[in-house]
């Protein structure tokens, strides 16, 4: 995509004082646009490209909550399964690993003091301690996701960090993501909100707290990953999998529906169409990586200042710029095989509870939905199953649907041809 809009938008960022800003736009796969400017290293002269390593704090929380499903995928473990299960030296009380993941545990936001007196995280930080009852509120903690990485070493027996390289770095081929910097890398900054000069930030060692923000990684690996945040990869997680990652499990504002979390995604409902993905600060960095499932269509953004560059937001606006420069191709309609005999009867209008239904047949589907309602809600996808079939999409989504008469019986309500009060069913 040759779009100057997306450049004037990246050198309009770096010129609000930003030592370097890189950026990549990805759509179905495919990295249709990247971008630097300005310096990734000061001293050296060096400039910054889109192959220039940023450290991404946060987002590496998005490789731990894979690593967890990976486990839950393999029967290691249940989301629902209290820590103390797979860290017995634990004490009893300890939270959910689902409500880590969505930071609902209530444990304390930091592993010790790090930040205070700048030493590295010991086996002593990692003690959960809560400051709040669990799913009380949404509470951000990086000791929660120091936890979850002690969990994958206690169920792989492998260093967290060589299992993340070995089954998910690795098959993804992101050759830049990596726990170390590898040249070419941004020098991380601060910038002086005053006297407009830079100081020089030191590198901050995670320790055992690795799982919860230590990656390094590009713009264009974030592309790569945030492909993989929208549809899954066989080789690492399914895609059913991905899509349970996504099911919100808190909203942040509980009154404004704008930001909430997923398992280990964060959600950002930006006019209405859902981004998912992670930002990322550490000491001299900020990063963002955000995908929209239904378009394919995400953005990753890096700089290498520890403040005001909310990479977060800037991801999302150039996702969405690229969107409105080439808006996804509009499918041509075409007709559907015929649907088998017994499909073919359920089709049209029913009744229930005095609402009336569509039934249809689409992608080789029975679907339903209300009549009436906007395109997208109130809407049912249906598999067959031996003695009828099941809601696998949508409303009402796990409830059994079976034929008796003329009358269908889905999720506990019946189904007329015409409208009828309860008394006459």
């Amino acid at each position: 995509m040759s779009a100057p809009e997306l450049d004037r938008l990246l050198a309009e960022k770096q010129a609000d004082r930003l030592p370097s800003v890189a950026a990549a736009v990805v759509r179905d796969g495919e990295i249709v646009w990247s971008n630097a400017i300005g310096a990734a290293n000061y001293g050296d002269g060096i400039e910054a490209t889109p192959d220039t390593q940023y450290r991404i704090g946060s987002i590496t929380k998005t490789f731990t909550a894979t690593a967890i499903m990976q486990l839950r995928d393999a029967g290691e473990l249940d989301l629902d399964d209290r820590l103390e299960f797979h860290l017995p030296e634990l004490e009893n009380g300890s939270p959910t690993i689902r409500r880590m993941l969505s930071h609902l545990s209530g444990l304390q936001r930091e592993a010790g003091e790090m930040w205070v007196t700048g030493e590295v995280p010991t086996e002593s930080d990692l003690t959960p301690d809560r400051v709040l009852d669990p799913a009380q509120a949404f509470h951000y903690s990086n000791l929660a996701f120091g936890l979850l990485g002690r969990v994958v070493t206690a169920k792989t027996g492998r260093r967290y960090t060589d299992y993340v390289d070995e089954r998910i770095i690795g098959p993804l081929g992101l050759r830049r993501t990596t726990w170390e910097p590898v040249k070419p890398v941004a020098s991380g900054y601060l910038v002086s909100e005053y006297a407009r000069t830079v100081w020089d930030e030191p590198a901050s060692d995670l320790g055992l707290t690795a799982s919860a923000g230590a990656l390094w990684s590009t713009v264009e690996d974030l592309a790569r990953w945030a492909t993989f945040l929208a549809k899954g990869d066989e080789r690492v997680l399914s895609p059913a999998t991905v899509e349970s990652m996504w099911f919100p499990q808190v909203m942040y504002y509980p009154y404004e529906w704008v930001l909430g979390w997923g398992l280990g995604l964060q959600l950002i409902n930006r006019d209405g169409r859902i981004w998912g993905g992670h930002g990322g600060a550490m000491a001299g960095y900020l990063a963002g990586v955000y995908v929209d499932r239904k378009t394919g269509s995400g953005a990753g953004a890096l700089t290498n200042n520890g403040t005001r560059g909310d990479m977060d937001l800037f991801a999302v606006s150039l996702a969405t710029k690229s969107l409105e420069l080439s808006p996804p191709a509009v499918e041509p309609w075409r007709p559907e095989e015929e649907p088998p005999a017994d499909i073919a009867a359920l089709l049209g209008r029913w009744w229930s509870e005095g609402n009336e239904f569509i039934f249809w047949w689409e992608g080789g589907k029975l679907r339903a939905k209300v009549a009436g309602f906007a395109p997208g809600r109130g809407e049912t996808a249906f598999e067959r199953t031996a003695d009828g079939w099941v809601a696998s999409e949508g409303r009402e989504r796990g409830e059994k649907l079976r034929v008796e008469g003329d009358r269908v019986i889905w999720g506990g309500y019946a189904f007329t041809r015409e409208q009828l009060p309860f008394s006459r069913l």
